[in-house]
Formats: C-alpha cells, sequence, structure tokens
C-alpha cells in the first residue's frame, strides 16, 4: 500500500540518525525519539472531494529538555545556536522530524481536460525537521521542509489507492497537474498561553494566541490566531494544531494529570495574508495552469482533544475560506491526529 511505503521511506530516513548515534563516542548525545503522531486531514468528513482534498503526515518527536541533555540528537544542536528565538537563553528545546503529503484536486474530478477556471491538481510531499523551545507562557518553532510538488510527489498514486479502497472511481485529470518541481521552506511560529484560569478544581480555560509566517518556493504568508480551550484537567502544552507548518504541539508529549487523563474542547481562529502559493500560482520555475488566489485566507477551527496515559487524540472540523477567484464555495474539512508516548 502507499501509505505504508510512506511508512517504510520515513523509517529509511530516521535509521541513520539512531545508527550515527550508536557509532558515536560514549560521551556524545543521543537521540531520543519518544512520541508518535499521525495527522489525518480529509474533505470527506464533511462529504466533499474538492479543493484541499487529503492531508497526511507521520511525526516523531523528543521530549523538552536542556541543551546538554541526551534528548537532543547532536545535529540539533546548531541550529538551536543560530536560530532566532529558539537560542535565547532559557527555555526547554525539543526535536520534531516529519514526513507528509498534501493533496489538491479541483470540483469537477471527472473531466479529463484543463479546468482553466478551477485550481489546479497537485501533490506536494515533503520531509520536515522541527527546532522547539519552550518556556513558561510562551513557545518558539522553527521548521525546514524540503519535498517535491508534482507527479513526483506520488499524490495521484495516493488518491487512486484510497478509492479504490472505499470503491470510488479515480480522478479524471492528473495529466493536468503541477509539474516537477524541488520545494524548500522555512516556517517559523511563536505561541503564548494567556488569561488562564479556573473555573472549579479541575475545570479550566485558556487562550493562546499564535503569530508567524513562512517563506519559500511553495507559500509566502504571514498568519496569525488565537485558541480558547474549556476542559477539565488542560495539559500544560499550546494548543490544539491541524497540520500548519511550526505548529508542532505534540511535540514532546506533555503527560497527564495524576489522573492519567484530560479532556478539553477548543476554538481556534487563523488568518494569512499570502504573497505566494504554488497550488493556486502555479510552479515556480516552469509554465503550468494557475488561478488568480485570494490574498487573506481565514480558518475556523472547532473541536475536542482527549488524552488518557500515555494516548491523545484530537478531533476537529475546518472551516476555510474562500482561496480564489470563481472558488464556487468555502471549504470544510475534518482534521484527526493520534499520539503515543513510548
Amino acid at each position: 500500500m502507499q501509505r505504508m511505503k510512506l511508512v517504510v521511506l520515513f523509517f529509511l530516513c530516521f535509521t541513520p540518525v539512531g545508527v550515527l548515534a550508536e557509532e558515536a563516542p560514549a560521551t556524545a548525545r543521543t537521540a531520543y525519539f519518544d512520541n508518535f503522531t499521525l495527522y489525518l486531514e480529509n474533505d470527506s468528513f464533511a462529504g466533499t472531494d474538492r479543493d484541499y482534498t487529503n492531508g497526511i503526515k507521520f511525526s516523531w518527536s523528543t521530549p523538552y529538555g536542556e541543551k546538554n541533555q541526551t534528548s537532543l540528537p547532536p545535529w540539533s544542536l546548531p541550529f538551536f545556536a543560530r536560530l532566532p528565538f529558539v537560542r535565547q537563553p532559557g527555555g526547554l528545546h525539543a526535536v520534531s522530524l516529519s514526513l507528509g503529503q498534501d493533496i489538491y484536486t479541483p470540483v469537477d474530478t471527472t473531466r479529463a481536460d484543463l479546468i482553466k477556471e478551477d485550481r489546479p491538481y497537485a501533490g506536494y510531499s515533503y520531509f520536515a525537521a522541527g527546532f522547539h523551545t519552550k518556556r513558561a507562557q510562551h513557545k518558539d518553532s522553527w521548521e525546514l521542509r524540503l519535498g517535491v510538488v508534482g507527479p513526483a510527489s506520488l499524490a495521484q498514486n495516493t488518491q487512486n489507492l484510497v478509492h479504490d479502497v472505499i470503491g470510488d472511481v479515480h480522478a479524471q485529470g492528473w495529466d493536468n497537474q503541477l509539474n516537477n518541481e524541488v520545494a524548500l521552506d522555512l516556517i517559523c511560529e511563536r505561541q503564548w498561553r494567556q488569561l488562564s484560569g479556573k473555573l472549579g478544581q479541575s475545570l479550566g480555560y485558556d487562550l493562546i494566541p499564535h503569530l508567524g509566517g513562512r517563506v519559500g518556493t511553495v507559500n509566502i504568508y504571514l498568519n496569525t490566531g488565537a485558541e480558547i480551550r474549556l476542559g477539565w484537567n488542560l495539559p500544560n502544552d499550546f494548543g490544539s494544531c491541524p497540520i500548519r507548518g511550526g505548529c508542532e504541539t505534540n511535540s514532546a508529549f506533555i503527560q497527564g494529570f495524576p489522573s492519567g487523563a484530560n479532556f478539553h474542547f477548543f476554538l481556534s481562529v487563523d488568518a494569512k495574508a499570502l504573497a505566494r502559493n504554488i497550488f493556486l500560482d502555479g510552479n515556480t520555475f516552469s509554465s503550468s495552469h494557475s488561478v488568480d488566489k485570494k490574498y487573506l485566507v481565514g480558518e475556523l477551527m472547532g473541536g475536542f482533544a482527549w488524552q488518557f496515559k500515555n494516548f491523545k487524540t484530537t478531533y476537529a472540523y475546518i472551516h476555510r475560506t474562500q482561496e480564489f477567484d470563481h472558488q464556487p464555495n468555502s471549504q470544510t474539512f475534518g482534521s484527526l491526529s493520534l499520539s503515543w508516548n513510548y
């Protein structure tokens, strides 16, 4: 299965880190990745098959620790020493490694011809390394993504495989997808925990604003927003994230309270000011299908998170405003994440 191939590929990428660590001198630091998270986003949760139609991501991350602790792989230390914000004195540090794929299609997938007024077919597969530093009231994250857009992303293969499994027809227009292109992006985001308080012995609330940006061949944007949470035994983390660059809240999994469980509802908003979106603007270095994008795009997300001991699940619906001219409607899709600390 295609997705199993993706898992195997990630392990191949990840294994050399452990091998190098084992071969290093006894005094050297060794990498310790103790948390796995699976992210799955799909518009079928909302009963559609268009626009951002599927996203999947696998992430491994370390616990938060001091720079001199063995939880941080040695190759990450130069990044923590040089990247703005995360290099400031104090704080605890964590590293995440991710492998993901996003798929985009127009509304009418029964047509084999180029649909000029609708968005291009596009696939994007990537590997990402994230560097996170948290302090008492805020967390800073940097993420470096290296990937590929176009047929080499294997997005068509993934979608066809899934449609075969569920008994759905194949999309007919993949011959018109964006061309192959290597993609490189740098993403940063800061989150704050504000206005936290108690409404009883276990019931609590907090507000988590965020501010970030991304620059690269895939996206160039600034984003900002906030999340409000209400629930029992709120974890001391920085909110719930969909598949959004620089927003790795499950890095360094937060263990439960003495009861071993927590549950909360959340509602968040995110607004982006976009200068570039390759999935709408088309290829960077070659001529391809494109549409006129919207320069301001907003998202509203609502859902719940539940954690019991070493397992955590988060589910949300996300409503995204129209992204380009002539887009028939805004889009709603579901977002699910499953985390395991081992």
